[in-house]
């Protein structure tokens, strides 16, 4: 399928490796020059290197991290006019409802809600003005079904749904979309470190923690990066310009609901 995105730029938030990296690869694939941003130089030049060698698009890279005001503006000054903007960024780590205190959910709060409403809010003035655009937000499965041990991700990601809700309906007459992927489980370093965790909690090895994990899954396995990224290109196809304010599992059948 020509996703007629071709010649178009995208920034690409937290894509050096994992679902960001995934998407970055399958934009590119489509023809779409890239503004990839990580925390880590080192690997994200790497990533950028290989798609670079592999798809021929023009790839350009900034080591900063995302959630700081100091990094968005980084970042934003090299983005320029940007076409596609996919947030992303690394999730709060699991813990008690009885240990987190107020900094911790600011802290969340800063990394998966006011981190990708600051970016829209840069990004989406010049979208209207150019009549297209697509963003895409990267959150999670616990949107739809809350996991206990992450309630910080489940607050500040409920939070952005709720943004994205409204927002999204605001900018769609001016041919610019707003929708979120909701990833379960993927074969990336956050679920090696979920999965530790629960491998030290239970007494067991990382990978009778991965099977016992996998076998909660319809699917009966993790998700590829591949197959994220392809659902990424195609929301930000000009194919996808119907669907709006959307949240979108991609969760292996995980989450059981009706809707």
């Amino acid at each position: 399928m020509d996703l007629g995105i071709a010649g178009k730029r995208a920034l690409v938030c937290a894509s050096s490796k994992g679902l960001g990296l995934g998407c970055a690869e399958a934009l590119a694939e489509a023809g779409v020059d890239l503004v990839m941003n990580a925390r880590g130089a080192d690997a994200l030049e790497a990533a950028a290197a290989d798609i670079r060698d592999r798809f021929g698009v023009t790839v350009t890279t900034v080591a900063t991290d995302i959630t700081t005001e100091e990094g968005q503006a980084a970042v934003l000054q090299a983005a320029g006019a940007v076409d596609i903007l996919v947030n992303n960024a690394g999730g709060p780590p699991p813990g008690m409802w009885s240990d987190w205190t107020r900094d911790d959910f600011i802290a969340a709060l800063d990394g998966n809600m006011l981190t990708p409403i600051a970016l829209m809010k840069a990004c989406l003035p010049g979208m209207i003005d150019r009549g297209w655009g697509r963003v895409v937000n990267i959150t999670s499965q616990s949107v739809k079904a809350p996991i206990a041990v992450l309630g910080l991700s489940n607050s500040a990601r409920a939070g952005l749904t709720g943004y994205v809700a409204g927002t999204s309906r605001q900018v769609a007459p001016h041919g610019v979309t707003i929708n979120n992927m909701l990833p379960g489980i993927h074969a990336t370093d956050r679920a090696v470190s979920l999965d530790s965790g629960v491998a030290k909690a239970q007494g067991l090895s990382l990978e009778e923690a991965v099977a016992q994990r996998a076998a909660t899954i319809p699917a009966r396995r993790y998700g590829t990066r591949a197959e994220f990224g392809a659902m990424c290109a195609f929301l930000c196809s000009q194919n996808a310009g119907f669907i709006v304010g959307q949240n979108i599992l991609l969760d292996g059948g995980a989450v059981n609901a009706t809707l």
